[in-house]
């Protein structure tokens, strides 16, 4: 038996509205059809007759990161007539990491399809791809890597720094911080009521190195992002110059045929991963690259991506590894000025969407200047890379954590584990005052992995215990299968895999088990014997949960571990073709 699947039926010169016309049968009807309906927008034949360059609406009522959207499409516009180009402005979904249930990973992976399929589906000859908050980006530049239609990335930027009785707040580093001074009582309610209004002055994505501050830098170092665009604040002039640039970026790329492929190999994800390892970045991002660079038959290596993290020292100086904040970044002169540090660590013969290379690029930046932002590689603010793999009985697969914003010395534990099955559990007992916790205790949460049905929430950043928090306990030894935001800090092991829903070690740590941890070995070990550990699975097998309908069923069904980028398994390129970093 054999199965079909939708053939690309557009000869090799067919541009702009000509581009996959619906099949009727007669395709000179088929385009007839369509010139008559787009005609009654008002446009002309010689608007019609030019290349097309889609623009991905993303502005949503829910989405405050978004909310400079319809300025940053007048100005992509603008740029794409500037070119002779026709802009079409089409919608796809919108996740904003605090207003989607469960979470905005549990539908990243649809808008990754609804991302390809209109990409597909519209004729276009390259597409702008409009996104900010936190999986937006990735969602975009998963469906535009499998679509490989010429496309460029177009952030919405950070938003600014607020105030708060003379302290600089930002989202969302802040918010963390001022939640546990509540928790602890050091503030009241007044207080955190005030402090709520002042933490987001505007639109725009978190003002620290969050997970949208994050996948916005690696973009640019992939090559898939405007030169100096991953830092203007989303209310700046800067901001919108970009956009307009983007616009005009996108013509090129169509008329030259540059497709994402092209840009998005092998040796610009590893400039991608040093530029995270540099920044101090969102373990979020991890995963991220891993799905995308899947989707064009690219594997991420976990072991050497450490390795390469211990020759990348951290050198941006923001939140939650550092003091400042992404508007510091963008004055202290953003990416150009990490890459020109980074240089004799990356590939600089890489492409990028401007056609030129990316060493050809930071020849043609504005000159350095005096600064304390962006460290040189001789007095970085963190020796190695931000984020280390750490492996053992506990973690097979691996497991994250985020150095660079730990307690130096939680990073060399040994304790006992005060285990949480599930997030209903922590919610129930956390606060609890008979809670059987000290603070060097471990605190373990499970079941909040990829296919645990809780949507792999960034709920790894567990409270500390409040009665703790009261006596001035500020960190914790945390560890589970979940993920936590970029903007969040402590001693925080993450993406534990296999994850316990699948029957990973971690569903078999019960409390008052010892664990150790020690970043400077990657050791992550339940300290029990290998024959109690596989006594404790057999008697305690994997029940992993299950749906009958909908896009839930798709989910859990063919939902992958955090090690291959939580992508669903068909929409992986069906042969990984390179490693990557390369080792050695």
């Amino acid at each position: 038996m054999t199965t079909s699947k939708p053939q690309d039926t557009d000869p090799p010169s067919a541009s702009g509205l000509k581009k996959g016309v619906t099949s009727y049968g007669d395709s000179e009807f088929s385009l007839f059809l369509r010139r008559a309906f787009i005609k009654g927008a008002g446009y002309s034949d010689d608007a019609l007759d030019r290349p097309i360059v889609g623009i991905v609406d993303t502005g949503s009522d829910y989405n405050a990161c978004h909310g400079n959207a319809p300025q940053l499409i007048e100005a992509v516009k603008r740029g794409i007539l500037l070119e002779g180009a026709l802009p079409m402005v089409f919608p796809t979904i919108s996740l904003h990491e605090s207003f989607v249930n469960p979470t905005a990973m549990y539908l990243r992976n649809l808008m990754a399809i609804d991302t390809e399929e209109a990409i597909r589906a519209q004729p276009m000859d390259a597409v702008v791809l409009i996104g900010g908050c936190d999986k937006t980006v990735p969602a975009q530049l998963m469906g535009a890597a499998s679509a490989d239609v010429p496309a460029i990335q177009l952030v919405t930027g950070p938003m600014l720094v607020g105030a708060y009785e003379g302290e600089r707040v930002g989202a969302c580093t802040d918010c963390r911080r001022y939640w546990a001074r509540f928790r602890a009582g050091d503030i009241g309610a007044e207080a955190i009521n005030e402090v709520n209004s002042r933490l987001v002055p505007s639109v725009g994505t978190c003002s620290v190195m969050g997970t949208a501050s994050t996948m916005a830098c690696v973009v640019e170092a992939l090559g898939m992002m405007a030169p100096g665009g991953a830092t203007p604040p989303a209310v700046s002039a800067d901001r919108v110059r970009i956009a307009e640039t983007s616009g005009r970026l996108a013509v090129a790329l169509a008329k030259n045929g540059v497709k994402p492929s092209a840009i998005m190999t092998g040796p610009a994800f590893e400039n991608a991963l040093r530029v995270l390892l540099a920044i101090g970045g969102s373990t979020n991002a991890i995963i991220h690259l891993t799905a995308m660079a899947g989707r064009l038959g690219i594997d991420i290596d976990l072991d050497a991506l450490d390795a390469m993290g211990r020759e990348t020292p951290v050198l941006v100086d923001l939140k939650p590894s550092g003091r400042h904040y992404m508007e510091d970044f963008h004055r202290a002169g953003g990416m150009p000025v990490l890459l020109r540090e980074l240089a004799p660590l990356l590939h600089l013969d890489v492409m990028t969407v401007t056609g030129r290379s990316l060493g050809e690029e930071l020849e043609r930046a504005a000159r350095p200047f005096a600064q304390d932002i962006v460290r040189p590689l001789g007095d970085p603010i963190y020796a190695s890379g931000g984020l280390a793999v750490v492996r053992g009985n506990l973690a097979p697969g691996g497991a994250i954590v985020k150095q660079s914003a730990a307690s130096p010395a939680l990073l060399e534990f040994e304790g006992r584990a005060v285990v949480f099955e599930n997030l209903e559990d922590l919610a129930a007992r956390i606060d609890d005052p008979a809670l059987d916790v000290e603070a060097d205790d471990a605190l373990v949460l499970k079941n909040i992995g990829p296919k645990s049905g809780a949507g792999m929430p960034e709920a790894g950043y567990l409270p500390i215990p409040r009665k703790l928090a009261q006596a001035g306990v500020k960190d914790m030894v945390r560890i589970s299968d979940g993920r936590m935001s970029g903007t969040a800090f402590g001693t925080i092991v993450l993406h534990v895999t296999p994850e316990a829903a699948v029957g990973g070690p971690l569903a078999q740590v019960r409390n008052g088990d010892r664990i150790r941890l020690s970043a400077s070995r990657r050791e992550l070990t339940l300290l029990i014997s290998d024959e109690e550990l596989a006594r404790r699975m057999r008697e305690n097998p994997a029940a992993p949960p299950s749906a009958e309908r909908g896009y839930q069923k798709l989910f859990l069904d063919t939902v992958t571990q955090a090690d291959r980028g939580v992508d669903f398994d068909f929409l992986r390129a069906t042969q990984m073709r390179e490693k990557v970093p390369k080792r050695g």
